[in-house]
């Protein structure tokens, strides 16, 4: 081998990190670019139709006894709670009225009762390389680039 071999062998891997990192790190931009916006928007539009409201709303206070800072925890912590009970008890109502006794067991008894998955069931193009190829794809509504 070369010298020019081994490097182009070398640099091909760096140029595919590259590549990767800045679509991540685009990506990124966008959903936080957009969860900034979109939080701020909201809370701007709260704060707009009613300021009063909106100031005992973040402290608490009289008449309000408690914070939204507060009701939302406490929201979140009983939402967390109800779904992983549910889920956790619909899961295991399945395993038992299946009579499964271990996971091997329950894994056969589902793929019998439940269809087949199609390997390639997706018609369409999902082998794109770059984000640039997937938009191209998507800009040109599939004819590939430059159509």
């Amino acid at each position: 081998m070369d010298s020019d071999t081994s490097e182009t062998c070398k640099k091909q891997p760096t140029d595919a990190i590259k590549s990767r990192a800045k679509e991540v790190a685009f990506l990124t931009g966008v959903a936080g670019i957009s969860v900034v916006f979109g939080f701020g928007l909201t809370i701007a539009m709260a704060k707009k139709k009613d300021p009063n409201m909106f100031a005992k709303g973040l402290i608490g206070g009289y008449g309000v006894p408690e914070s939204g800072a507060g009701l939302a925890l406490k929201a979140l912590a009983w939402g967390t709670l109800y779904s992983v009970t549910g889920v956790g008890a619909l899961c295991y109502g399945i395993w038992k009225l299946m009579g499964a006794k271990n996971m091997r067991e329950f894994t056969a008894k589902v793929q019998t009762a439940m269809p087949a998955m199609p390997k390639n069931s997706n018609p369409g193009k999902s082998d794109f390389k770059t984000v640039e190829e997937l938009i191209d794809f998507i800009v040109n509504d599939g004819k590939g680039k430059g159509s």
